[in-house]
């Protein structure tokens, strides 16, 4: 077993977009697959649970923290495969996202630009399968790297192993906290067109006057699109701790779409054809026409002022302001059109066993 760096009673907060919540019992920092190998086997060796903490922009930690072992991925490089027109990226989990689509944006390997102003960690990426603006991280995904918290040995899965799905993957719900992601491969369009298949994007453009437009220009207007929402880390922005889209837009069968539509009273409601047949709908405006405005506020917890999917936390608000402000809008919404909203950041307590989460 490697040599481990255990630290004690670790404020949690800082480490998190929201920074509210408590105390790691233990955290290591794991900036090789050894220490992050070791980690595994010393807690299980203890009997204790361990979390596994990326860029923290998806998490809400209990105010009582955890009593668990906290491993904080710190893993970085990017090895560089040129296959015929496609470029391979060989990613470690602890690279910053956003660093990444830049670089990929600058070198002209398409696959990456409406993914741009995204917070957090490599590592994520698969895990939720990551997505916005039209694409999706398993569009690209060939390969992931994991270790196996079972018995400590490394396994790859391809893409069709991690069964994805919409903001989904086996890593999340399949078989979820058993994997820790140590690197993702993934492969790009060298010299590809940039995707456009948003109307705000294209109206970004528009106004710009970019017909045509390069992975660079989709990238700007993604990022200027994300920003006037408060949806990029801005430490100016008033709406900045937060953990981004607080729920996911629920996905339904095309009967209960027309359903909701009905008690909306509204033929205007936001709704977009899967491809299996159901229906998404939009959080947001679910979450608005049940009487949440932007800047809500209650307590020290709130909606942003630009966007109703983000819960923001004020000074002094503590994670059950957040979570309790969560809960209430979930059950107003599904008071009012029978549609259960569910979080997208996990909820971090002291677990009851021992298999790895990760956020």
């Amino acid at each position: 077993m490697a040599d481990l760096e255990i630290r004690e009673r670790v404020p949690l907060a800082p480490f998190t977009t929201l920074g509210v919540g408590g105390e790691a019992r233990w955290l290591v920092e794991g900036g090789d697959e050894a220490t992050v190998a070791a980690a595994c086997d010393w807690a299980r060796t203890h009997g204790a649970p361990m979390l596994v903490l990326g860029g923290g922009s998806n998490v809400v930690i209990s105010d009582a923290g955890v009593d668990a072992l906290v491993l904080r991925i710190a893993l970085r490089g990017i090895e560089v495969r040129e296959t015929g027109r496609d470029t391979e990226l060989i990613v470690a989990a602890g690279e910053p996202w956003d660093e990444l689509v830049q670089m990929t944006v600058e070198r002209s390997w398409a696959g990456f630009e409406c993914l741009s102003g995204i917070p957090g960690l490599v590592g994520a990426t698969p895990i939720q399968n990551v997505g916005a603006y039209g694409q999706e991280v398993a569009e690209t995904v060939v390969a992931v790297r994991v270790l196996d918290t079972r018995d400590s040995r490394i396994r790859t899965f391809t893409s069709t192993d991690c069964r994805f799905g919409y903001r989904d993957s086996v890593f999340k719900s399949g078989e979820p906290h058993r994997y820790v992601v140590l690197a993702v491969t993934y492969r790009l369009r060298a010299g590809g067109a940039p995707t456009v298949r948003y109307a705000d994007v294209e109206r970004d453009l528009a106004t710009r006057g970019i017909p045509r437009p390069s992975l660079d220009d989709v990238r700007r207007s993604i990022i200027a699109i994300r920003r006037s929402k408060s949806m990029v880390i801005d430490g100016g922005d008033p709406n900045r701790r937060s953990c981004g889209s607080f729920f996911v837009n629920p996905v339904v069968a095309a009967a209960d779409a027309a359903g909701v539509a009905a008690r909306a009273g509204s033929d205007r409601m936001p709704q977009w054809p899967e491809r299996d047949g159901r229906v998404k709908l939009s959080a947001a405006w679910l979450i608005e026409h049940a009487g949440f405005h932007r800047g809500y506020a209650a307590g020290r917890a709130g909606l942003s002022s630009r966007h109703t999917l983000a819960i923001v936390a004020h000074d002094g608000a503590t994670a059950d302001d957040v979570v309790t402000l969560a809960r209430r809008i979930q059950t107003d919404v599904e008071a009012r059109f029978g549609v259960q909203l569910t979080p997208e950041p996990e909820y971090w307590e002291t677990p009851k066993k021992f298999p790895a989460r990760v956020s």
